[in-house]
């Protein structure tokens, strides 16, 4: 579409995404309705600032109006609902945001460099800006966090590349992304509601790959991420780049004694390795960490930033909160945030990276099993004690019964945010010398707390107190 003015565009929900496309289309000419399945305070607020840029809003309806001939996509309501489904069968294209910023880039608009994958992705993402920083590139983080996408591809020559973070939503909204280069860090069973099966859930994620032109960064610890790579319809030439905590292969990139190591850009690749940094250089230190940043080191050599680079963004670089942060050491225990660890393939990664630990764990599952990941924590032998909370810690607690039963475990049934300073109280009266006591949910944080921000600062907030 290259004329814009009276196109008659509707946008889905009234949230973030239209928050960023509606002034952007309304500046270019187009005619736009915002539909919104609720109503309510929240949604009529966003509704009046939409209506002062000129768009025509519907609120709790999901009725398409007569005469759409483009939809942007909400990427929280899923593909299945009613309003897609009236969208298909008028023959009206879906696009997310993702993809209208992709078509509404300028002649010579800057590569992407895309990373998605179950959990990592916005610490590697940061990671690899912070790297093409460090080479003295013109870059942003775009996308699923960071700048909106719109507003990246619409500024001009402010760039020269960028690291883009993609969900699978909005993957699956988005088929016309080609990137630069493409990494999918991992896969495991996560917003299975929206896809409708994990078969599914893979195969959007596996989008990430299609078309890229350079390399195709998988995790060489999950061979699904590697079929994805081998599935994908990628640009002739592009190579396939793995990553991983061993001795890199040629076209991987790994670590050996303490470094990290780089056997797929460097010259002679099928016999020598070149330094990139030190595995102290990433902070923390834990496997899942070190794993990130080997994604982003990958994703910036493919770009073609020098080794030196890659070592001088690791150190620039510092994590986000909530993200195996530590809290404090009180009487030796260790007291760590890892309250971003939303699902149980982010718990199963958090528990591995310490020896010993007191788990804090509970909150809403999102429908999914956990029992993988509590046998594989009890048999790991890791365990000193669990505190369980919110609403699903029945699921933790039937489980380490059955294969825990001498672990001791305390599941607290207090539904307010005051259960946080309890369950530190807890698990510190557990704990010993030595061991960390470690926020790891595994679940989402909505059934007590406004969002896994709130639940990692009153866990912080508690330690403190008890400090």
């Amino acid at each position: 579409m290259t004329d814009w003015q009276g196109l008659p565009v509707t946008v889905i929900s009234t949230g973030v995404v239209a928050q960023s496309v509606v002034p952007v289309l309304a500046g270019m000419g187009a005619r736009l309705t915002v539909v919104d399945t609720r109503d309510d305070e929240t949604r009529r607020a966003a509704a009046a600032r939409l209506e002062e840029i000129g768009a025509r809003v519907v609120l709790g309806s999901e009725e398409l109006p007569d005469g759409t001939a483009l939809v942007i996509a909400s990427p929280g309501l899923p593909p299945t609902s009613a309003i897609y489904d009236q969208a298909r069968a008028a023959s009206v294209p879906i696009w997310g945001e993702v993809e209208l910023a992709w078509r509404l880039r300028p002649e010579g608009a800057p590569p992407w460099l895309v990373v998605t994958g179950t959990n990592g992705k916005t610490t590697t993402v940061q990671m690899l800006g912070s790297i093409l920083e460090a080479a003295g590139k013109r870059t942003a983080v775009v996308g699923n966090v960071g700048t909106p996408p719109l507003e990246a591809v619409l500024a001009g020559d402010a760039y020269d590349v960028l690291a883009v973070e993609l969900s699978s939503f909005q993957i699956y909204w988005a088929p016309s992304v080609r990137p630069l280069a493409s990494a999918c860090l991992n896969i495991a069973p996560d917003h299975l509601d929206w896809h409708g099966s994990f078969e599914r859930y893979v195969a959007d994620k596996g989008r990430v790959y299609n078309g890229t032109e350079v390399a195709c960064v998988y995790n060489v610890a999950d061979p699904a991420t590697e079929k994805m790579v081998i599935d994908a319809d990628v640009q002739e030439g592009c190579r396939a780049i793995g990553f991983t905590l061993g001795a890199p292969g040629p076209s991987m990139v790994g670590v050996v004694d303490g470094l990290l190591v780089d056997r797929a850009f460097c010259p002679d690749r099928h016999r020598n390795a070149q330094e990139l940094a030190s595995v102290q250089d990433v902070r923390p230190s834990v496997p899942h960490n070190i794993a990130n940043a080997l994604a982003a080191a990958a994703l910036a050599r493919a770009y073609g930033v020098a080794p030196a680079a890659v070592r001088d963004g690791l150190q620039a670089f510092h994590p986000d909160a909530h993200r195996i942060a530590v809290v404090a050491e009180i009487d030796g225990v260790t007291y760590v945030d890892d309250s971003k660890a939303t699902n149980p393939h982010a718990a199963a990664a958090s528990l591995g990276s310490y020896p010993h630990v007191v788990w804090i764990a509970g909150g809403d599952a999102k429908g999914g099993d956990v029992e993988g990941l509590v046998r594989g924590a009890a048999e790991s032998g890791r365990l000193r004690g669990a505190v369980l909370l919110g609403r699903d810690r029945g699921l933790f607690a039937e489980r380490l019964a059955r294969y825990a039963p001498e672990l001791p475990v305390v599941v607290l049934d207090d539904a307010s945010t005051a259960v946080m300073a309890t369950a530190v109280s807890v698990a510190r009266g557990m704990a010993e010398s030595g061991d960390t006591v470690l926020l790891a949910p595994a679940c989402a944080s909505w059934d007590i707390f406004a969002n896994y921000g709130e639940r990692g600062d009153l866990f912080a907030a508690a330690v403190r107190a008890a400090g």
